[in-house]
């Protein structure tokens, strides 16, 4: 910038004035094609603004700069109020658009400018103006994590579901960025949560392969759908288990999701986290699958008073009152159980096929056998417990049943020992 520019930029007037009456060029531009107009504006110069336009002559008052952006322009993305309520009393276009079709709308509420968009709004410019990728000002709002901005554009009447060339809405911005506060106040106001992207994305999908687990909730409890599957066939259960979102997918397979879509490599969630080498996810997925068939068999004589979902988990078992069970269960996989026993095993406790070969992805060496019915067991273990069945008798009858009597016996001893008894390990 020159002299005269940074004079305009600075806002000093009086060196504005010497330098225009020692003879300096008026009509001067900056590198990125500012004009004296442009630079007072941005900095909100009032008095500045009106030497220029009272004092000096053939003053364009909507020359653009290289981006094609004005002087209101200007004024609206770096919130200057005073300066905007004075170019548009000079008269200056308020419909103008820049080179990428941005209003000044867009770039006040992009920029999070509250009081600016509310003038604007007042001034009347159009709610639903597209810029070149389709976005309203309502997107540029949601984008730039504005929630009071977006929220001023709703009352006004912003459309909350209008989409962008690449067919995002509004809740899609809010899911990319993982605010809840604003999702939750698009869908108050009629925002769709199952609208697909030009990817087949639905802001569940974006929420949750961003890990935001309190999105995925929300837009669960809005009707939003956990099976959808995007242009991948991925559904928002495949990418939990391709990213090992732990949490996520707690949400997702406690709310009873389809365990059984596959994606465009014919792949199911579960063959997609053991691939993945994911082995939680792996277990988390097989507890679940039991869960739903074990659920489904006991239907009809569920106890209403107990709904599904109540203290439910599929995670990890930490508890200290199965310490000294999965402490036992450690000792049966790592000591007495041969190689393929833990199989035999599995199928008496009707593990699929499926299961079976998601536990056996894990490669830890040639005692692999003793991790993968380890998992097994502790999986079992999960779903005895949910059921509320004896889990001493229960391993008891799975050892009988593979010819282990005299196993059973030790391991039933151990299993009903005191807990102050003394333990050899405690499984994780």
């Amino acid at each position: 910038m020159n002299a005269l520019l940074l004079s305009a930029w600075f806002g000093h007037l009086r060196i504005l004035q010497i330098l225009v009456n020692s003879g300096a060029k008026i009509h001067c531009e900056s590198k990125d094609g500012l004009t004296l107009l442009h630079c007072a504006a941005q900095k909100g110069h009032v008095p500045v603004l009106a030497f220029i336009m009272e004092d000096l002559e053939d003053v364009d008052l909507d020359h653009i700069d290289k981006l094609g952006r004005t002087a209101f322009h200007r004024a609206a993305e770096h919130g200057q109020l005073d300066a905007l309520d004075f170019l548009v009393g000079s008269g200056c276009d308020h419909s103008v658009k820049d080179k990428e079709g941005n209003t000044a709308l867009h770039l006040a509420a992009g920029r999070g400018h509250v009081a600016v968009l509310q003038r604007l709004v007042d001034i009347g410019l159009d709610l639903e103006e597209q810029n070149a990728e389709g976005l309203t000002a309502l997107h540029a709002a949601a984008e730039g994590t504005h929630l009071d901005c977006v929220q001023l554009l709703l009352r006004a009447g912003s459309s909350v579901n209008a989409l962008t060339q690449k067919n995002l809405s509004c809740l899609h911005y809010a899911a990319l960025s993982g605010s809840e506060d604003m999702s939750w106040a698009l869908i108050h106001a009629g925002g769709c949560t199952n609208v697909a992207d030009h990817q087949g994305a639905s802001p569940m999908h974006l929420a949750v392969r961003h890990n935001f687990p309190a999105l995925v909730r929300l837009f669960m409890n809005s009707d939003g759908d956990l099976n959808a599957m995007d242009n991948r066939q991925q559904t928002p259960l495949h990418l939990a288990a391709e990213h090992a979102w732990q949490d996520v997918a707690e949400i997702l397979l406690i709310a009873g999701v389809d365990l059984n879509l596959r994606d465009k490599q014919g792949k199911t969630a579960l063959a997609v986290a053991a691939r993945s080498n994911h082995i939680s996810l792996v277990d988390m997925i097989i507890k679940a699958d039991r869960f739903y068939r074990w659920e489904k068999d006991h239907l009809s004589c569920k106890d209403p008073s107990e709904p599904s979902g109540k203290s439910l988990s599929f995670k990890q078992d930490h508890r200290q009152e199965t310490q000294q069970l999965r402490s036992v269960l450690w000792q049966l996989a790592s000591r007495f159980l041969q190689p393929h026993e833990w199989k035999k095993l599995a199928y008496s406790w009707e593990f699929t096929e499926a299961h079976v070969c998601a536990i056996e992805q894990q490669w830890t060496g040639t005692r692999s056998y003793q991790e993968h019915g380890h998992r097994m067991l502790l999986i079992w273990l999960h779903g005895v417990v949910t059921a509320g069945e004896n889990p001493s008798k229960a391993l008891f009858e799975g050892l009988v049943a593979i010819g282990r009597r005299s196993l059973a016996e030790n391991i039933r001893k151990k299993v009903n020992a005191a807990p102050s008894a003394p333990k050899r390990c405690t499984a994780m």
